[in-house]
């Protein structure tokens, strides 16, 4: 069996050899070759008993930095392996994990240290809850439908539904579901001077109105008449044709009359058909005032173009008109579906019918009487 020798010893064999006792002698006498003689000579040659000592200190830290060394290496190699996309829930640590454990020889325990993960949240399992999946299922569904609706509006929905949900769950279920609206494109151009606008403190106070223009699927072109209440948000007439002149204008505010009463003014831009004279006598003859924006500053009539945005994105958008009659029924069933339906975030999420009625449920002076539908 191979003897093991302590510094203390090997240093007092190699004091014995300078002493002259011969090497083979003390080889003889103590059991060890003469090679091993020769490399305790050529590592401990000239040192004395502490010297030593401190060498077997050095070696034992140098052993220690190493293995932290290679451990820090380690970890660099897990977190680069695992964090190349940036991880924040739970669920991507959860993967970061995973993917430290598949890529390097970490321990499970060490891969949670780094991420700031415990270890009971990554051994978690989620149970299915029937009521959010059909949940989900149903917001999937309505944002089908609805195209341009966020969650705070699906979320309104839902709860006219009789579901009644935090909207943080709606959020989840909708991100979970990768539903999204996809924003605007910035119109690009030069700025122009804002004009702020007064909000009317009832109904009939200020309408606005603009043109909207599509085509058939035959390449001709139709025009839409938006007229629409700044107070109630009310859709009052889209009234669609191939041509619209200022004279049809006015029998198409004639007609919302008969049911609404006529406002005491009327915001348009300085189109031919709004500064003709049929719309000015009109207009006369009624004691209407025409409100008129600057030329090139549509922000002066923002609300009607707010609702262009959401009647061409959520209209226009979504259908393929291939005659005239079409056009006009599909146009009529969305302004019912916008006026009876749809939660608009600006009244509470309440639609515009309901917060009209509950207008006048609350003002029994309130000339306007049945609204429109």
């Amino acid at each position: 069996m191979k003897k093991r020798f302590s510094e203390e010893q090997i240093i007092g064999f190699l004091q014995q050899a300078e002493a002259g006792i011969p090497i083979k002698e003390l080889c003889r006498q103590h059991g060890f070759s003469d090679g091993s003689f020769y490399n305790w000579r050529a590592k401990f040659g000239g040192m004395s008993v502490p010297d030593a000592k401190r060498l077997k200190d050095l070696e034992a830290e140098n052993a220690r930095l190493k293995r932290l060394l290679a451990e820090s290496i380690l970890d660099a190699e897990a977190l680069k392996a695992a964090f190349r996309p940036k991880t924040l829930s739970p669920q991507q640590k959860r993967e970061a994990v995973m993917v430290m454990r598949e890529s390097t020889t970490i321990s499970e325990r060490r891969a949670c240290l780094l991420v700031g993960l415990s270890r009971t949240v990554l051994q978690y399992e989620s149970t299915a809850q029937p009521e959010n999946e059909q949940l989900q299922a149903r917001l999937v569904e309505l944002a089908g439908e609805r195209r341009r609706f966020g969650y705070r509006r699906l979320h309104a929905l839902v709860r006219r539904e009789g579901v009644q949900v935090n909207h943080k769950r709606i959020y989840r279920l909708y991100s979970d579901a990768g539903l999204s609206v996809r924003r605007r494109k910035k119109r690009h151009g030069v700025a122009v001077e804002r004009q702020a606008l007064e909000l009317p403190s009832s109904p009939n106070q200020v309408w606005s109105m603009d043109f909207v223009s599509d085509a058939l699927a035959n390449g001709r072109r139709i025009k839409v008449l938006t007229i629409v209440d700044d107070f109630s948000k009310e859709a009052i007439d889209l009234a669609v044709d191939f041509g619209i002149s200022g004279h049809y204008v006015t029998r198409v505010l004639d007609q919302a009359a008969r049911f609404r009463g006529y406002p005491k003014a009327i915001r348009t831009d300085q189109g031919p058909e709004f500064t003709g004279k049929a719309l000015d006598q009109w207009a006369y003859q009624h004691g209407v005032q025409l409100k008129l924006i600057q030329a090139g500053k549509p922000t002066q009539n923002a609300f009607i173009e707010s609702f262009n945005g959401r009647f061409r994105d959520e209209c226009l958008n979504d259908h393929w008109f291939t005659s005239l009659p079409q056009a006009r029924i599909l146009i009529a069933a969305w302004r019912r579906d916008y006026n009876q339906h749809r939660p608009h975030s600006s009244l509470d999420y309440l639609t515009p019918a309901e917060f009209a009625a509950k207008h006048r449920s609350s003002d029994p002076d309130d000339p306007v009487g049945k609204g429109c539908l």
